[in-house]
C-alpha cells in the first residue's frame, strides 16, 4: 500500500514539474493568467465603478469579491492544455508508460493551484495598492486564503471533466460561456438587495457568493448590508461546503472519463 502511495506521489510530482516546465516556455501565457483579473478589478474600481446601498469604500467591498472572481475566471488555460494534449497523443503515449491512473490530472491540478495561488498574491499587492485592507487577525486571513483556494480547487476539477467532455481546443469556448453566469451571477460587484427578489436569491445560493461573503467577514471589510437569507447568514458553512460537494462530484467523474479514454 505504501509503496503504491509512493508511485502515485513520484509520478504526480513528474506530471507537476512537466506543467511548470511550460511557464518557462510560454511566459506569455503565465503573465495574461496574472495581468487579467488584475486588470477587472481595476476597471471596476475605476471606470465602471459601483457600491450603492454599500457603506465605506467600495474598494472593501469589491477587492474580495474580485478575489473569489479570479478563482473561478482563468480555466481556460487549464482546459486548453487538456484538450491539446488529448489531440496531440500525448495523453496516449502516457497511458503507456508504467504510470499511475489519474497521475497527469493531478499534476495539471497541482501546477494550476500553485499558479492560482501566485495570482491571488499579485491580487492582494494590487488591493492593498488601491486602498484595500483587512482589518481580521492574520489567522482569518489565512483562512480566507483557504477558502478562496479551495473555490479554485473544485472550479479545476469541473473545468477539467469539462475539457474532456469538449475534446477538442476549439470546443473549449463554447464550455467557457458556462463560467461567465457563474461569475457575475453573485455578489462580487454588488450586493443581492440591489437585485429583484428572484434573482437575489440565486445569486445568494451562487458558490462564488458564498466565498465572496465568507471572505470579506474573514477580512472584516464590512458592506453594511446584512444578509437577508439563510445562505447569506450560514456564506462560511456554505463556503466551505460548496468546494466539497463541488470535488466530490467533478473529481471521480473526471478520473472516471480519463480512466474510459483508454478503452
Amino acid at each position: 500500500m505504501s509503496t503504491s502511495m509512493s508511485w502515485a506521489v513520484t509520478d504526480s510530482w513528474t506530471m507537476t514539474r512537466r506543467e511548470l516546465a511550460h511557464w518557462a516556455r510560454q511566459p506569455v501565457q503565465v503573465l495574461v493568467g496574472l495581468v487579467f483579473p488584475v486588470m477587472m478589478l481595476l476597471m471596476f474600481t475605476y471606470l465602471i465603478g459601483g457600491g450603492k446601498g454599500i457603506a465605506g469604500q467600495y474598494a472593501e467591498f469589491l477587492v474580495p469579491g474580485m478575489f473569489a472572481l479570479t478563482m473561478v475566471f482563468g480555466l481556460d488555460a487549464t482546459m486548453v492544455a487538456v484538450t491539446q494534449d488529448l489531440n496531440k497523443g500525448v495523453i496516449d503515449r502516457f497511458r503507456s508508460m508504467p504510470m499511475t491512473n489519474g497521475a497527469v490530472l493531478v499534476g495539471r491540478s497541482a501546477a494550476d493551484m500553485l499558479q492560482s495561488f501566485v495570482s491571488l498574491l499579485v491580487m492582494m499587492a494590487v488591493g492593498l495598492a488601491i486602498g484595500w485592507r483587512w482589518h481580521g487577525s492574520f489567522a482569518a486571513v489565512l483562512a480566507a486564503v483557504g477558502l478562496l483556494l479551495m473555490l479554485r480547487f473544485a472550479m479545476l476539477w469541473i473545468g477539467i471533466y469539462l475539457a474532456m467532455i469538449a475534446g477538442r481546443p476549439e470546443l473549449v469556448a463554447a464550455v467557457q460561456i458556462l463560467v461567465w453566469p457563474v461569475g457575475f451571477l453573485s455578489n462580487a460587484f454588488t450586493v443581492p438587495q440591489n437585485m429583484p427578489g428572484w434573482l437575489g436569491a440565486v445569486v445568494e445560493w451562487n458558490p462564488m457568493s458564498a466565498t465572496a461573503t465568507a471572505v470579506r467577514d474573514l477580512f472584516g471589510n464590512d458592506s453594511g448590508v446584512a444578509g437577508t437569507s439563510w445562505a447569506a447568514d450560514q456564506a462560511g458553512l456554505l463556503a466551505v461546503l460548496w468546494p466539497v460537494v463541488l470535488v466530490g462530484i467533478f473529481l471521480p467523474l473526471a478520473v472516471r472519463r480519463f480512466t474510459a479514454l483508454s478503452k
